[in-house]
């Protein structure tokens, strides 16, 4: 049996989200990195990507959509 061939992608900056460290996204967000390490486990955080085998990533627009999920006109408005 040859060797295993994979299919290359091409991809180049443009293509990628701004993609940032969890300590990165933590000073975005004003909480802790530990907060965001705890999030991941317990869910309620924003969406994070696995880069590689064990490096945590967080795109710029997951963030902001986080955030904004959290908005409220009024204390009495439902979550959406």
């Amino acid at each position: 049996m040859g060797p295993t061939r994979t299919k290359e992608v091409s991809m180049n900056a443009s293509t990628l989200p701004a993609m940032l460290s969890t300590t990165e996204a933590a000073a975005r967000l004003n909480v802790s990195p530990r907060t965001l390490e705890k999030w991941r486990t317990v869910g309620g955080g924003p969406r994070y990507h696995l880069v590689g085998v064990r490096r945590v990533a967080y795109a710029e627009s997951d963030l902001v959509a986080f955030v904004e999920k959290g908005a409220r006109a009024h204390t009495s408005e439902v979550a959406r």
